[in-house]
């Protein structure tokens, strides 16, 4: 529950830029340091509040963010600094941001889903099948992709590139999540294949076997 919501549909919400996109479903560890951000920490706790994460990079803070939860306080220091871990909720989107008496902050509404296809299978399949192939290339059990039935499922247990996930939080069409994730599980599962061949030819360099060659 964020708070009370005006006539317009809209509510205020504390806001965290920071340079990650979360999505609903992710469980993500948030060392909060700054003062403005340890006050904002305590005050979501004491009214078990939620707050909006924002990702901010070097194209600036994006319009589309998510509201999260605190759902464990895993140490609070004596300086008043916290680590915390949140979970993403609910995607919303920043019509005014301005900065509060005592914390950042935003006017937003709530991104309510629209009508989803009944049955995007051959998507959610392709999107398991990659996911799947990344979790046996790093030592993982495959199957834990056969429990996934969402693209935010999926990419709330992967460290993407923020760009990447930021488009799909973006993305209203479930369909367009999917494909848009299994194209990005590809590029990784690609990047960790030619990391290992430079790996494996590096084993050889300067064994009689010659230079590292480029990588096709």
């Amino acid at each position: 529950m964020i708070g009370s919501i005006d006539e317009q549909g809209s509510t205020e919400l504390p806001i965290f830029e920071l340079p990650l996109a979360i999505v609903p479903g992710e469980q993500t560890p948030l060392h909060i340091f700054e003062p403005r951000y340890r006050r904002m920490t305590a005050h979501c706790l004491e009214g078990e509040l939620p707050f909006g994460v924002v990702l901010h990079d070097d194209d600036g803070a994006r319009a589309v963010g998510c509201t999260v939860t605190i759902s464990e306080v895993i140490e609070h220091y004596e300086d008043g600094r916290y680590d915390i871990v949140v979970r993403g909720a609910d995607r919303f989107r920043v019509l005014d941001r301005f900065e509060a008496a005592d914390w950042p902050a935003a006017q937003v509404e709530l991104i309510t889903e629209g009508e989803e296809p009944a049955t995007p299978g051959a998507e959610i399949a392709a999107a398991r099948a990659a996911f799947g192939e990344l979790l046996e290339s790093v030592g993982a059990e495959p199957e834990r992709a056969a429990g996934s039935s969402t693209a935010f499922e999926i990419a709330g247990q992967i460290e993407m590139p923020p760009p990447q996930k930021q488009a799909l939080l973006e993305a209203d069409d479930e369909i367009e999540r999917l494909v848009a994730l299994e194209s990005t599980l590809r590029r990784l599962i690609g990047g960790l294949e030619r990391a290992r061949e430079i790996a494996e030819r590096a084993k050889t360099n300067g064994h009689g076997q010659g230079p590292i060659g480029p990588i096709p």
